[in-house]
């Protein structure tokens, strides 16, 4: 585990998340996994485990939309490590109900706590720890919806997907100084457990040409590779096949 990083990766039950924790865990980082459910993440972290011997793998659950769990966790990397170095922030939900006319106050809140208030905590806990090493990495997993507008995502998805990639980018403007970074990293159609809270399921065929977790996992391995100089403040990764895109064909436009 010689020259391994400390990473904490929030939403590590599924989808992503858990694509990242394997491969960051066979890339020899000691990894943390974050979540509210505690099977999941177990699950996550025998995969983790089995991706290489010596891994060093903790769950530590927790409702991160509640800022005292957030810097509960932290404080209990700092114990274990002594050091936190980068924090991948992989939690994300999505409702069913999507238009303005459909959602209740409920999906709202749901949205705001999954999606960016939980991010903000957790940026808000590892900060300081980051600054007393004046080193650090965010990767902050939105999505294309925080940097389009449309009508699929939903409307609260979108904002609180946009105020992710505007965390990212404050971070870089106001600790770079501190040799604190962030990336903002927006992946297309994933095929995550998030698809099937769409109102309309893919096809088959659709599901074919998606991205997989695994392909997004390979990009945050990539960035967390880079050294500390460099910083990748925004990341698009998309289907090749963009059915965006093919739509706008079908139009003619």
């Amino acid at each position: 585990m010689a020259g391994g990083k400390t990473i904490w990766i929030t939403g590590a039950g599924t989808g992503i998340g858990r694509a990242c924790a394997i491969a960051l865990a066979r890339e020899g980082h000691a990894v943390t996994l974050s979540g509210r459910r505690v099977a999941p993440l177990e699950e996550t972290a025998a995969l983790a485990r089995d991706a290489r011997a010596d891994s060093v793998v903790d769950v530590m659950p927790g409702d991160l939309s509640d800022r005292a769990e957030a810097e509960r966790i932290a404080a209990a990397i700092q114990a274990r490590h002594g050091r936190l170095d980068c924090v991948v922030g992989a939690a994300g939900v999505n409702v069913k109900a999507r238009m303005w006319s459909e959602l209740s106050a409920g999906d709202m809140d749901a949205l705001l706590d999954g999606n960016l208030r939980n991010q903000m905590y957790t940026v808000a806990a590892a900060l300081p720890l980051m600054r007393a090493r004046r080193d650090g990495l965010f990767i902050i997993v939105s999505s294309i919806a925080g940097r389009t507008v449309a009508a699929l995502s939903g409307p609260m998805y979108t904002t609180t997907k946009h105020g992710l990639t505007a965390l990212a980018h404050s971070i870089n403007v106001e600790e770079c100084v501190n040799g604190i970074r962030a990336c903002a990293l927006h992946p297309g159609e994933v095929d995550t457990p998030l698809l099937a809270q769409r109102p309309k399921q893919l096809s088959p065929a659709e599901l074919a040409t998606v991205l997989r977790p695994e392909d997004v996992a390979a990009v945050v391995a990539f960035v967390v590779g880079t050294p500390a100089h460099v910083c990748l403040n925004e990341i698009w990764v998309t289907p090749t096949h963009n059915r965006g895109y093919v739509a706008q064909l079908g139009r003619g436009s």
